[in-house]
């Protein structure tokens, strides 16, 4: 992986503009920090030795079992394994985390109502709470043929068409366009009286891959559609993004992450030759409209946790808050008969259905949910299984180490020595795993880089064993082979691997 300096990055912003499409005179010229400044020069070659990838796979490394510092979990493992709060919260902030629990859990119902604090719902929606789709805090899966997609969704947009609207992804005032009609995603659920915009469509084309060694894997390979359009077909120009929730864990410590170290990472141009070019998503802050390094998301379109969740409230609930005001949520002016439904806005509570004070909330709660402690971390197959991951390139992606800022706003977060396994870039995941959707500077190849931290869980806490970003993978296995563009190299190098070896790999990604 290549550490050239985050300048590189702003350096070559018109290279990553005209591969984007964008304008490049627009592009150009954002300046994020290219080097920490909340640490001392003794402190800066601390955290560098610190953060160094280790070459010493005899035994655990220091710490590396508390995989999120003094924040971690080290509660029994159960499925309520991702809904601890962070360990060193004092103890006069757990009612917050308490009371942003029951919101994330609390179902919102149509208005009127008489539970006026409650509703709002919709007109048009995904989930009727943040719980729905972030079951027990951890991943969404495809709906496998059961009646709704519930923790899946369509994301509905298009690539910009004039000049006008080239200048404003460029500049990061907008990630893309939505359908005209249906918005920018598909709602399969309604309030009582409105129709649904439509139902999501999947089916499978199995392909077998055979591995060096001689075995087969199949793979399943998805194609999406839209049924039951309620106002005609989508828009040509429109494209669809299956997207399932991610996990809820570790969310602030990710955002305490110095913007400098993660743009330490970012090789656009790949001049260091190693096949990797992962590059920054830079979006706006939606409360304070300034340009940010984006972190949270599939495709990094959102700076911060309150961003995630005001969008969510948005667009999977169809909830007002004060970053996004419109309490008809994605109704669009060709849906007039949504527009035209009740809202739940209350004047004696707020301007908005989920008043500033319940945004607040639900955003600490999803900072503060930790990330369990890791198990048989200096077990000798776990040890094994790390060295390959190292030694076949993952980790030029799935970057292991990180320590967050010293002058954090929340102190629990505050320099802590993490293990997310990702670097939070954009990356070419290749044409298998491509969508198609430009988001912001994400082309329709690229994905920002999820982090690893928690998914040896994913059975016991969601109740399933599905990966990547619409779930089509039905295994650790076949989710490394679905890699592609950049990764390829690395996807080659596992499936080239002996049986044993592959299986080490497993048994340490299970570890974490």
């Amino acid at each position: 992986m290549s550490h050239a300096p985050a300048r590189r990055f702003f350096a070559n912003a018109a290279l990553c503009a005209m591969l984007a499409g964008f304008s490049v005179s627009i592009a150009a010229g954002f300046d994020l920090p290219s080097k920490r400044t909340d640490l001392s020069e003794a402190d800066l070659k601390r955290v560098a030795d610190v953060t160094r990838p280790t070459a010493d796979f005899s035994k655990a490394e220091q710490y590396e079992a508390m995989q999120a510092g003094a924040t971690t979990s080290i509660d029994p493992v159960t499925e309520d394994s991702f809904s601890h709060i962070s360990a060193n919260i004092p103890f006069e902030e757990e009612q917050n985390f308490k009371l942003g629990n029951a919101l994330f859990r609390k179902l919102w119902v149509s208005a009127p109502s008489s539970t006026q604090a409650s509703d709002g719902l919709g007109p048009l929606f995904n989930a009727r709470s943040c719980m729905s789709c972030h079951i027990n805090d951890g991943r969404g899966k495809p709906p496998e043929g059961g009646p709704s997609s519930t923790s899946m969704f369509l994301r509905l947009s298009r690539a910009a068409r004039t000049p006008e609207e080239e200048k404003a992804v460029a500049a990061a005032d907008v990630v893309n366009f939505p359908d005209p009609v249906y918005g920018h995603q598909l709602q399969d659920l309604a309030v009582p009286g409105l129709a649904a915009e439509g139902k999501m469509a999947i089916s499978y084309l199995e392909e077998r891959v055979t591995l060096g060694d001689g075995e087969t894997v199949s793979l399943r390979r998805p194609r999406y559609a839209v049924t039951n359009l309620g106002h005609g077909p989508l828009d040509p120009a429109t494209t669809i993004s299956p997207r399932v929730a991610s996990a809820m864990i570790g969310l602030g410590l990710i955002e305490a992450i110095p913007e400098a170290d993660i743009l330490a990472h970012a090789d656009p141009e790949d001049a260091d030759g190693d096949g990797i070019s992962g590059k920054a998503a830079i979006v706006r802050d939606h409360r304070s409209g300034k340009i940010a390094l984006g972190r949270f998301g599939w495709k990094a379109q959102n700076a911060t946790v309150r961003d995630q969740s005001a969008d969510a409230f948005a667009n999977d609930i169809g909830i007002s808050t004060p970053d996004h005001p419109d309490a008809q949520g994605d109704c669009t002016k060709a849906e007039e008969k949504c527009l035209a439904m009740p809202t739940g806005v209350q004047k004696r509570l707020g301007a908005e259905e989920a008043p500033g004070p319940i945004l607040d909330l639900v955003t600490f709660y999803s900072e503060n949910l930790a990330v369990p402690s890791r198990r048989k971390a200096s077990f000798p197959e776990t040890l094994r299984g790390k060295r390959i991951f190292y030694e076949t390139g993952c980790i030029s992606c799935h970057v292991p180490k990180f320590v967050t800022r010293r002058d954090t706003p929340e102190k629990a977060q505050s320099f802590q020595l993490i293990w997310p396994y990702s670097d939070f870039l954009l990356h070419d995941m290749g044409d298998g795993l491509a969508d198609g959707q430009q988001v912001g500077l994400a082309s329709g190849r690229e994905w920002r880089t999820p982090p690893l931290w928690g998914i040896g869980l994913t059975r016991t806490v969601s109740g399933h064993i599905f990966f990547l970003h619409d779930g089509r993978a039905r295994s650790l296995t076949e989710a490394i082979l679905w890699h592609g563009g950049e990764a390829e190299k690395a996807r080659n190098a596992f499936s080239s691997l002996p049986t044993d070896d592959r299986a080490a790999l497993i048994t340490f990604l299970e570890s974490l």
